[in-house]
């Protein structure tokens, strides 16, 4: 059966995935963003439906002082005697812990912390045995794995942590996975980097803790080699077996822009099947690629999604697709006649704006909303392409002096800078927004659209911000010292 990739789109990275029957669940890593750790369903491994997320108060994600691109990492979703469970790391408020619930639609528990340091934590339940792997650093500071075993409800190591292997040779060794299948326990690691030398490598041994060999083939996944491909930087894979008998893999990658090697969209979710060699080691995709068509036996029929978003903030809770930045102010959103939204002196190139985002999920879409502004001296609310406090590009409605302006404005590096204004005096307003691999295109509505900006793509790449992120380009509403009221929300792929 032909498919398409990515399987889950925008920024969606580190992929872990486990199997209950024929349904199957994933997660991905969130950083600053709220609520934390999203969780998709799927029947097919296709199409995903986002159902849930794992952290959804400030008890299990304390996003407090976290940097761009801080907060969570690298999440492993596992399912054991009827009980869900979800470890990762909190690199800006605690560390490595273990959330857990019965009910993948309901509320998980409450944080159980684990000593262990590193990131990219993962869990292996063996028989009566549950082991804690992690990325590590030996007494010399290489890095390495470490394991130890744990005891699932307390979290308490119950052996010290051993270094079982520092990988195939690549560089920034991590998100291990450990898996028992047949005769032999199979660790996968990332190397090489999350950039363009990004990797999944295999190594087995006869025991949890070694010793490991790697494997005489190519990468389970790797596009280092292949500069061409559509996709890039592929790697931090989970593998998953189905109820037929055939085992996939899912890994995170990028589109890059076709123009350069740079990306806006963030590391998204990608899917090949795996192939077992004769002595039983596994390779992904095409020989260790993934393409953007591909086939494979999936467990069930595709169906056919759409990606359009549209939102007219009706009933009394927000649709699941909607992130806040770090820990909202809950009382600043309003479900009432459209979505109030109470915007204070956090602004967008603060921690705590009042803003809410979807991802961008393709390089070509038509972005609309219709907002009404209270009046409220130099307060603004309006549209945003956000990556993060220190990159987006805003237009929006303007109050000053009991008159209205359109603006256009762009944060670069930390620096704002006002591209344009347009005096108005409506009260409804409706503002646009296009983007392509080129540039994001900004519009007022008055008889017709308007074009009041344009800003370069590449603005928003990951490869061009002044510290080191992992995220990707949201598209959302935001309000600044003022209140608006937002009647509608298109999100609609060109």
């Amino acid at each position: 059966m032909k498919y398409k990739n990515p399987v889950i789109k925008g920024f969606n990275p580190d992929p872990s995935i486990c199997r209950v029957g024929e349904d199957f669940y994933l997660v991905t890593s969130t950083f600053e963003f709220f609520p934390g750790v999203p969780i998709y369903h799927s029947k097919n491994l296709v199409e995903w439906e986002l159902i849930n997320y794992c952290l959804v108060d400030d008890e299990q994600l304390n996003l407090k002082n976290s940097r761009c691109s801080g907060g969570i990492y690298a999440p492993t979703i596992r399912y054991h005697n009827g009980m869900f469970y979800m470890t990762t790391t909190n690199v800006s408020n605690g560390g490595n812990f273990i959330v857990k619930t019965q009910d993948i639609y309901g509320k998980w528990s409450k944080p159980i912390w684990i000593k262990q340091g590193g990131i990219d934590p993962s869990l292996l339940f063996d028989e009566d045995k549950v082991y804690f792997c992690s990325t590590h650093h030996d007494e010399d500071g290489k890095e390495c794995i470490g394991l130890c075993e744990i005891d699932i409800e307390t979290g308490e190591m119950l052996t010290k942590t051993k270094i079982i292997s520092y990988g195939t040779g690549g560089r920034h060794c991590e998100a291990p996975h450990i898996y028992k299948i047949g005769d032999y326990y199979y660790l996968m690691t990332a190397e090489g980097g999350t950039e363009y030398g990004h990797s999944s490598e295999v190594l087995r041994s006869k025991t949890p803790y070694g010793p490991y060999v790697s494997s005489p083939y190519k990468s389970v996944v790797g596009h280092r080699k292949y500069g061409d491909l559509e996709i890039q930087a592929v790697g931090h894979s989970d593998i998953v077996e189905d109820q037929n008998g055939n085992w996939w893999c899912v890994s995170l990658g990028i589109r890059p822009l076709k123009s350069n090697l740079l990306h806006n969209l963030g590391r998204e979710t990608f899917l090949s099947p795996v192939k077992w060699t004769e002595d039983k080691w596994p390779i992904a995709g095409n020989e260790g690629k993934i393409l953007i068509d591909m086939e494979g036996n999936l467990p069930a029929k595709i169906k056919g999604v759409s990606d359009d978003f549209i939102d007219n903030f009706i009933g009394d809770k927000l649709n699941l697709n909607w992130n806040f930045v770090r820990n909202p102010k809950l009382e600043n959103y309003v479900l009432k006649d459209g979505l109030t939204m109470f915007g204070d002196e956090q602004t967008l190139n603060d921690d705590n704006p009042t803003f809410i985002g979807i991802r961008q999920k393709e390089f070509e879409m038509n972005i609309q909303t219709k907002l009404e502004i209270c009046k409220n001296e130099n307060g603004k609310a309006g549209l945003s392409a956000f990556y993060n406090k220190a990159y987006h590009y805003d237009v929006y409605i303007e109050n000053n002096n009991d008159e209205n302006n359109i603006v256009y404005s762009q944060t670069i590096h930390g620096v704002t800078t006002i591209m344009k204004k347009v005096n108005t005096n409506k009260s409804l307003h409706q503002l646009m927004m296009k983007t392509n691999q080129e540039k994001y295109s900004f519009y007022y509505y008055d008889n017709e659209w308007k074009l009041i900006g344009e800003s370069p793509t590449a603005g928003l790449c990951t490869e061009g911000t002044m510290m080191m992120t992992f995220t990707g380009t949201y598209i959302g509403l935001f309000a600044d010292n003022t209140t608006a009221k937002f009647r509608i929300f298109k999100a609609l792929v060109d």
